[in-house]
């Protein structure tokens, strides 16, 4: 447990390096890292690992599998052998480098580094630059003042090049490099808080993404009407069936999110295809509602008046299973809970519907989430007041607590070690 005199010493550093800390972010957000703009990722990656290199930390590129993304970062300092610990445990601290921004949309959008007050707008302020310069915080405050503690750890700092699209190459290049006995995964998304509540993320749901096509058989609609099987009516008979699938008692979701066919109004379509997304928490409720989806595939209800029959094609192109509730999720929650009040905050757990790193390691490694600043409008670039769109924005004010209560957490959860 943090005394109260270092306590005071900590918050008192991170408060004289605030704008040091934010100068780096500023720098961060003016890079364009668009996970498809590889020079941007790339440039990212090798201003970050130079950041890092103050404190001793050592860089490694790993190249995508996709050819036009950036290089994923790895980043390591090792414990120091000489320690008196009976035992050199690993820590793993999880971010990203990629945004959603592309350079277009962010000129479109006049969507920039902005300071209003307690804000910073910009891209990847909150997702998930803020959070990169919460670790540089977090790690260079225990290396000052619990330099014992820090040199009791090998810090392994993990970057993904593409988690927007959350690539499997990135989780399985941390499988090979992370040990098996890793003390947990400690992932700096955004960590909001309401009403003086800090909210941990402990659990997130899984992803389906599906294309179903509709195949017919096309005809000159004014000679031949009665020769066409129409693939549009045919996909649009079932478009309402997979709607009605959601469930949120259940907490499961479909979304039709994509439709098109068809190509000239005076021809029966012979092709019309949609695509749609799935959500659930629970991975028994996640795969049933795939199988429902499968279940549609070869169906048929639409055919020509000579009976020339419509079929349904059913594909899965992405599936990401969900990270539900654990025991192990759970315990890294009660520490940072714990710690919590020890120092007078209020910790309450979240659980998230977009996907993370952690939904790829939580099986693997004792995984939490939400540990880095607040802010909202994640992935908004629009700003308009008389509609309400508002860009993204990192809160200035969340630093400084959520750093304090990292550091005090992992002083304990190491201590405890």
């Amino acid at each position: 447990m943090l005394e109260q005199s270092q306590r005071t010493k900590i918050e008192g550093f991170i408060t004289d390096h605030l704008e040091d800390y934010l100068d780096i972010l500023q720098q961060m957000v003016s890079i364009n890292s668009f996970t498809t703009n590889g020079e941007g990722v790339i440039q990212l990656g090798e201003f970050t690992a130079q950041a890092f290199s103050r404190l001793g930390f050592e860089a490694s590129f790993v190249p995508s599998i996709q050819p036009n993304f950036g290089n994923h970062l790895f980043l390591f300092h090792p414990a120091d052998q000489n320690s008196k610990a009976s035992s050199l445990p690993s820590l793993a601290l999880i971010s990203h480098l990629d945004t959603v921004f592309s350079p277009e949309e962010e000129r479109a959008n006049y969507f920039s580094w902005r300071r209003e007050g307690n804000r910073i707008y910009g891209p990847g302020t909150i997702d998930i630059k803020g959070g990169t310069v919460m670790m540089l915080m977090v790690l260079e405050t225990l290396q000052k003042f619990e330099p014992d503690l820090f040199n009791r750890i090998h810090w392994y700092l993990c970057l993904n090049a593409s988690e927007e699209v959350l690539s499997l190459d990135f989780s399985q290049a941390c499988l090979q490099r992370l040990p098996q006995d890793t003390l947990a995964c400690l992932i700096f998304e955004a960590g909001n808080i309401e009403n003086d509540q800090f909210k941990l993320v402990v659990a997130r749901k899984g992803r389906a993404y599906f294309k179903i096509k509709s195949t017919g058989r096309s005809a000159h609609s004014g000679n031949a009407h009665q020769s066409g099987a129409n693939a549009i009516v045919q996909l649009a008979e079932f478009i309402p069936r997979i709607a009605s699938m959601t469930d949120y008692d259940h907490q499961i979701t479909f979304n039709v999110g994509t439709i098109k066919g068809g190509s000239v109004v005076n021809r029966v379509p012979h092709y019309a295809e949609a695509e749609i997304e799935m959500r659930a928490f629970s991975p028994q409720t996640f795969n049933s509602g795939v199988k429902q989806v499968l279940d549609l595939d070869g169906s048929s209800s639409v055919s020509s008046y000579d009976g020339f029959p419509c079929s349904i094609n059913v594909e899965v192109l992405e599936s990401t299973q969900p990270w539900p509730s654990n025991p192990a999720t759970e315990r890294l929650y009660q520490h940072w809970q714990n710690t919590a009040k020890e120092l007078g905050f209020e910790v309450i757990p979240e659980q998230r519907g977009g996907l993370s790193d952690g939904n790829l390691l939580w099986n693997y490694f004792p995984t939490l989430d939400g540990l880095g600043p607040a802010g909202d409008n994640a992935h908004c670039s629009e700003q308009d007041p008389q509609s309400g769109k508002e860009q993204e924005y990192v809160s200035i004010r969340s630093f400084i607590p959520k750093a304090v209560l990292n550091i005090a957490s992992l002083v304990n959860l190491i201590s405890q070690r």
